[in-house]
């Protein structure tokens, strides 16, 4: 397994746009300089009132496809 790491910040009222299906795929930018496509779908449950705020991990298989997510810190 892979990982990447990195920090998003995304206000309720963007994440809507997201969850609404008006945009499907969320990039960010990892701690290590690259830029990499995320399903919006799978942000989802980090949602809160204010949006999405913090740290991640992405752990990814060996053909790039997405394991899971999972928070470091807010």
């Amino acid at each position: 397994m892979n990982e990447v790491r990195f920090r998003i910040e995304v206000s309720a009222q963007e994440y809507l746009r997201y969850y609404k299906q008006e945009v499907d795929a969320v990039l960010v930018s990892t701690a290590d300089g690259r830029t990499i496509q995320l399903p919006a779908g799978a942000l989802l449950k980090f949602v809160d009132q204010s949006g999405i705020h913090g740290s991640f991990r992405v752990i990814y298989d060996d053909n790039n496809k997405l394991v899971r997510i999972e928070r470091v810190s807010n």
